[in-house]
């Protein structure tokens, strides 16, 4: 019999190296502490997808207390929420499906915003002169990225 790709189930190391990465990554990319990190590696990864704080608080080995922050963090930023299951008292935690999206849209709406810095930083130095090519070339650069964007949508 031919084991499917999704029938590999990962060991321990494998899972808690992948967290590791995904918390550098989160750390190094997004200046997030590496308990956040964790937090999402874990939770994206895991099956079930839905974790109690203890489970993960175990998992990453983070205190209650650090782990209660960060996932009132991820709870209001909209990348993570709390589900309940009907009989049982304890809260559970999962990713939001479309969280890299959220992610990757509220970059863009942020570059988006320094269209208007650049305008003012045009009136400064007007439109002509080196300071004003630096400003029209971080202008091209956050369109283009914009326009990309807007011509390939995410889909579900």
């Amino acid at each position: 019999m031919t084991s499917r790709a999704d029938d590999h189930v990962p060991d321990q190391d494998e899972v808690t190296a992948w967290v590791e990465s995904v918390a550098a990554f989160s750390t190094e990319e997004w200046g997030l502490p590496p308990i956040t990190g964790r937090i999402l590696g874990l939770l994206m990864i895991c099956d079930p997808p839905e974790r109690s704080a203890g489970q993960i608080a175990d998992a990453i080995q983070a205190s209650r207390a650090s782990l209660t922050s960060n996932m009132r963090f991820l709870t209001a930023i909209g990348l993570v929420r709390k589900v309940r299951v009907p009989g049982d008292r304890t809260a559970y935690f999962r990713i939001e499906d479309d969280a890299w999206h959220k992610v990757i849209q509220r970059k863009l709406d942020g570059l988006g915003r320094f269209g208007a810095i650049a305008d003012q930083g045009l009136a400064l130095t007007g439109a002509d002169g080196p300071a004003a090519e630096r400003i029209h070339n971080a202008q091209r650069s956050l369109t283009w990225l914009r326009d990309i964007a807007d011509d390939h949508p995410l889909e579900s």
